[in-house]
């Protein structure tokens, strides 16, 4: 039996900011070649944006109109409410907690004529849409953890925040959390029982049938790929360059994404003597990803709580070794790649140049990495999900 899904995203390419995008693209695609039917209710904040949105591949998608974004917090929405115009001001919630709620009334308005049997939500801004919708269509409701709020504020969360999200995981028929490290925490944390979480790993659409070769010719890379906030580490990689740059001054650097700390990362980049040495590319859009993996010679993750990693699985598709924060989720399914606590700034700068230096080690990363992790599609993961929905839906209709 095939059910039919609504599924509450946050961000969906092109248009996302970081990996929880992917994963939902990646998750819509992976259930539509299971022959399920999915809804997908996403974000916009303004018509001009819903007029230009790239279509989904899924059955129907529904735009609900906020001005909220996915790695929102209380500053970064106000000051975003105070720059706006005076009719986006009567239209939106003053503070984060308002248009919150706001977007979970306009979102039961936007699928009433939706007829789902088991909804889907991304990530806690979502959580109260799909219960207060859940709640109303008496149908389960899953919730999708790609990261807490203790991953994204390194322990310090903002408690509205992390209050809304642990309501969220409490009320939810059913949650799904990312990786072994986002259970645990879950677990610890939040208080919820082992008995409700599943684990399924985020996966790739497709592995490539073989990982690109590299071109030798120029100095070597080494390439950080993430938001520039707290979470991802921008900071401990600018240590890492630092101690190879004193040890070989031939290696490049290579920093790729936006965020908050990027102003800050760049100052502290000319200060420590990197100019020469550091790029920066800012963000990156969708088409130009390939190019960037191609450039890298070591792929970095050094975050400091990361429930996935997405662009790991990235990076080795392109044929690049990696190192990786073992305060990852990703690490759990990585068997051919450095870990390493996100703190050692020695050690890691030791297996950047272990991997730059080692031929023969870094052509076995590249093969052993990418032929170990060729099961680990969206279509495979896509399947977990769907026998999820099953055994919801059973249970359900049998008690209610």
């Amino acid at each position: 039996m095939s059910h039919h899904v609504l599924m509450f995203g946050w961000e969906y390419p092109p248009r996302h900011a970081g990996g929880l995008g992917v994963a939902c693209q990646g998750i819509v695609h992976g259930l539509r070649h299971h022959n399920m039917r999915v809804t997908l209710a996403l974000p916009f904040a303004h018509p001009t944006e819903h007029d230009v949105c790239c279509p989904t591949t899924a059955s129907e998608t529904i735009h609900i109109q906020t001005p909220l974004q996915p790695y929102d917090s209380e500053r970064s929405y106000g000051y975003r409410w105070n720059m706006s115009t005076e009719s986006d001001r009567e239209l939106y919630g003053w503070n984060l907690t308002e248009e919150v709620e706001r977007f979970t009334a306009e979102s039961a308005t936007m699928t009433a004529h939706v007829q789902p049997d088991i909804i889907h939500c991304h990530d806690w801004m979502t959580f109260g849409a799909g219960y207060s919708v859940a709640k109303q269509k008496d149908i389960p409701w899953v919730a999708h953890i790609h990261a807490t709020e203790l991953d994204r504020t390194h322990f310090q969360p903002n408690e509205l925040i992390f209050a809304l999200e642990k309501q969220g995981l409490e009320r939810a028929t059913h949650v799904i959390a990312v990786s072994e490290y986002t259970k645990g925490i879950l677990v610890k944390w939040y208080g919820i029982s082992e008995e409700r979480i599943t684990v399924i790993h985020n996966g790739l659409t497709d592995f490539s049938s073989s990982p690109s070769q590299k071109q030798q010719t120029r100095p070597p890379l080494v390439l950080f790929f993430g938001r520039m906030a707290v979470q991802k580490n921008p900071q401990q990689f600018l240590n890492i360059a630092r101690h190879i740059h004193d040890l070989d001054n031939t290696v490049q650097f290579l920093m790729a994404g936006s965020g908050a700390l990027l102003p800050e990362i760049m100052e502290q980049a000319c200060a420590q003597g990197l100019a020469h040495c550091m790029t920066f590319a800012g963000q990156v859009q969708s088409e130009e990803v390939s190019d960037l993996y191609r450039l890298a010679d070591c792929f970095v993750m050094p975050s400091v709580s990361e429930p996935f990693g997405l662009v790991a699985l990235e990076a080795i598709d392109h044929g690049v070794p990696v190192v990786v924060s073992k305060q990852s989720g990703v690490a759990e399914v990585l068997n051919h790649a450095f870990k390493v606590d996100y703190w050692d700034t020695d050690k890691m700068a030791d297996c950047i140049l272990t991997i730059l230096r080692e031929s023969a080690l870094q052509e076995q990363m590249r093969t052993e990495s990418h032929r170990s992790l060729r099961g680990l599609t969206w279509k495979n993961q896509a399947k977990k999900i769907r026998d999820i929905y099953h055994k919801l839906c059973s249970f359900f209709s049998r008690h209610g």
